[in-house]
This record gives C-alpha cells, structure tokens and sequence, in this order.
C-alpha cells in the first residue's frame, strides 16, 4: 500500500476543497463544456450568477490550476487547464492506495 506525504495530501485537499461548492462546480462546467475559450459574461450568462460572484469563483478555479485566465484588451477568456483530466483521478487513485503517477495541475 501506497501512503501519501504531508505535501501531497495537503496539495490534494487544497484541490478538492477548490471544488467543495456548487456554483464553482457549475461554473467549471460551463468552462469544460465549452467549445472554445470562453468569455466571463458568457459564463455569467450561463450560470445565472452576478459577474462579481463568477469572476470570484474563476479567481478560486484560476489559482488552484482548474482554469487558465486570459485578458484579451477589456475581455477576459476562460478555457478549462486540460492536466485536470489526468490530475484529478491520479489524485483521486493516490488518496486511494493505488500506485498513480504523482499530478500536476499548476
């Protein structure tokens, strides 16, 4: 059995805590199911949050590694990291025992 160092484990409650909320939840979706990068007023659209509570949430997402910001002149663009693909169920598999390549998301 595989254990988990401190960093790690600290490291992947940072990540999960991240995700611990339902309009975060949602507004990554809206990101991931996106065709494209997508714009903060599309995801406010979306979502049905104020543009200050979806511009917290991707401020949330952005610093833990879910999403990548890009300010493009007055607009801001929002594609999902594509390491959370992997990262994630590594983490999920590593939390677990299972022997799984150490992730990244940042």
């Amino acid at each position: 059995m595989k254990t988990l160092d401190r960093h790690l484990a600290d490291e992947y409650a940072t990540w999960f805590r991240c995700l611990a909320d339902g309009t975060r939840l949602l507004v990554l979706n809206t990101v991931a199911t996106a065709p494209a990068p997508i714009t903060v007023g599309e995801i406010v659209d979306a979502v049905g949050k104020s543009q200050s509570t979806v511009s917290r949430h991707l401020q949330v997402l952005a610093d833990d590694g879910f999403v990548i910001l890009e300010v493009d002149g007055i607009r801001t663009y929002v594609r999902v990291n594509d390491a959370c693909m992997t990262a994630l169920p590594a983490a999920a598999a590593q939390i677990m025992g299972q022997q799984a390549p150490v992730p990244v998301l940042r």
